[in-house]
């Protein structure tokens, strides 16, 4: 490309007319039905209409045009397009393609699946007095854990971090969990924790429930996933004992969206474990497994429930 000349005005003019945009500035238009294409492409894979990227950007968008309509546009351009045609940018979730589509279109019926779980549960729930609990493990990391982060314009979002070492970055089941297990009951708000030192396994999580079962004369429905730690001699024996009045509910396989404690975006309530990153851990580097469990723990003191949300 040939510099008109060293200034500023030189290199934008050129820009402009090196990406196919005339040095007006005024984008070339594109017709109603190239612009129905354009919209209907991007809700496609880029592959699945010829162009060989990713995902779609403005670069996907300039390639689609020149190829399709024989036209080239600036990236001001493409980006503009994409807005025109009502599409925005967004962090998406994944789409969990081993999921039991038939299991949780039984649990859902026509309502949202997980509204439609709890539904029934709370009929069931009334008839017998019983508390409803979703339960779930935790995950926490010693390294940063990366949010959102308000910055000056054109400043960089930097966070500090040591780099810990691998077994000082995930601080769950195989480390030193603050609280590696909890559950939230919508009703009353109740949330209930407990810590452990080694892996989880059918035997800390008998213990768990255990804990749970000691702080309640009502019958319990626990609601969690089917985690390996969730089975096992340790839970058939402890489920075995008499007049227990628990009910474990089983999630369908590759089904987080179905539980409270795990969901962040629940409005009932917000799941615990993501209230902890947002609160406590998120953009802070702790250094160690000792550190992290410490902040962690610290978070489910009573001075720190003034700031859990309503």
């Amino acid at each position: 490309m040939a510099f008109a000349s060293p200034g500023r005005q030189g290199w934008c003019s050129s820009r402009l007319e090196d990406e196919g945009e005339p040095s007006s500035g005024v984008p070339p238009a594109l017709e109603a039905g190239e612009q129905a294409e354009l919209k209907g492409a991007v809700g496609s894979a880029p592959r699945d209409v010829g162009v060989e990227l990713a995902d779609w950007n403005w670069k996907t968008v300039r390639e689609f045009v020149r190829a399709r309509f024989g036209r080239s546009m600036s990236r001001s351009s493409c980006l503009n397009y994409l807005h025109r045609l009502g599409f925005v940018l967004k962090r998406p979730k994944k789409r969990l393609l081993k999921a039991d589509a038939q299991k949780r279109e039984t649990l859902a019926g026509t309502l949202p699946a997980d509204v439609a779980l709890y539904a029934n549960l709370r009929v069931e729930a009334e008839a017998t007095g019983a508390l409803i609990f979703f339960a779930d493990e935790a995950l926490f990391r010693a390294d940063a854990d990366l949010r959102g982060k308000w910055v000056l314009k054109g400043e960089p979002a930097l966070v500090d971090s040591t780099s810990p070492k691998h077994s000082e970055k995930v601080c769950s089941a195989g480390a030193e969990a603050p609280a590696c297990y909890s559950v939230v009951c919508l009703e009353t708000g109740e949330v209930e924790t407990m810590g452990v030192t080694d892996t989880c396994t059918s035997e800390t999580s008998a213990a768990f429930l255990a804990q749970l079962r000691s702080k309640h004369n009502e019958p319990l429905i626990v609601i969690w996933d089917n985690s390996p730690a969730h089975h096992g001699d340790a839970m058939r024996t402890y489920l075995s004992t008499p007049d227990l009045k628990l009910r474990l509910v089983a999630l369908p396989a590759y089904s987080p969206d179905f539980n409270s404690d795990e969901r962040m975006e629940l409005a009932l309530h917000p799941a615990i474990w993501g209230w902890v990153r947002e609160e406590v851990t998120r953009n802070t580097c702790f250094g160690t497994k000792a550190k992290v469990s410490e902040a962690a723990e610290t978070s489910f003191q009573p001075e720190w429930l003034l700031f859990w949300p309503a």
